[in-house]
């Protein structure tokens, strides 16, 4: 049932995860034109400032919930690391309880907030005179908000669970770093690469 649950709340977040991800080559071709126009025709255009803001902004909100379910998110390990799974458990369900989740909530309540002031006005950027729309933007402030509680969730349930067995279950892997990759077939680990030691 636990596992149940962490892989529909994993899958959620790698879909969104994905979807978003082609925010990176919309952005890498819209900066493209604007250079090319810009320093080959001399025509900058007016609303490319707005546009790379819109997309980078969207990418990072969106992608926070499924970084932190592949375990991406960068930490100072140096002690962390060499404790046993269980003591490692134990302080993430201790941070995600006291730490996590009140900064996550602020973020979802506060988000709508602010959100919905701006959708409200119909709210377009001051940087061009395009008057590009950004409250959509400021619209996915809360779902990122509720998509990083329930991956929230999920990683606290990995908690209890890796409490309970002594081992951290594992994560769905769709993209390694080639670091990593490399790092596991140096020491010939038969293991996944990307899990928790």
């Amino acid at each position: 049932m636990i596992h149940s649950v962490i892989r529909h709340i994993d899958q959620i977040n790698k879909a969104v995860g994905h979807a978003f991800a082609w925010s990176i080559v919309i952005l890498t071709l819209g900066v493209s034109y604007e250079v090319f126009v810009r320093y080959a025709l001399n025509d900058p255009t007016s609303w490319a400032f707005d546009f790379s803001f819109i997309l980078y902004g969207s990418l990072f909100l969106m992608a926070g919930a499924y970084t932190l379910s592949r375990n991406g998110h960068v930490r100072a390990d140096i002690f962390y690391r060499r404790w046993r799974p269980r003591t490692q458990a134990v302080l993430e369900f201790t941070l995600y309880i006291f730490f996590y989740f009140p900064g996550v909530l602020a973020l979802v309540f506060s988000g709508w907030a602010y959100g919905t002031e701006s959708m409200r006005i119909q709210e377009v950027s001051v940087n061009s005179p395009v008057g590009v729309p950004i409250w959509p933007l400021k619209m996915l402030i809360p779902v990122a908000g509720v998509l990083l509680a329930l991956q929230g969730v999920a990683e606290m349930l990995r908690c209890v669970l890796c409490m309970r067995e002594g081992q951290w279950p594992a994560r769905l892997h769709d993209i390694e770093e080639l670091e990593d990759v490399l790092q596991h077939a140096s020491h010939g680990d038969a293991g996944q690469p990307g899990d928790r030691a």
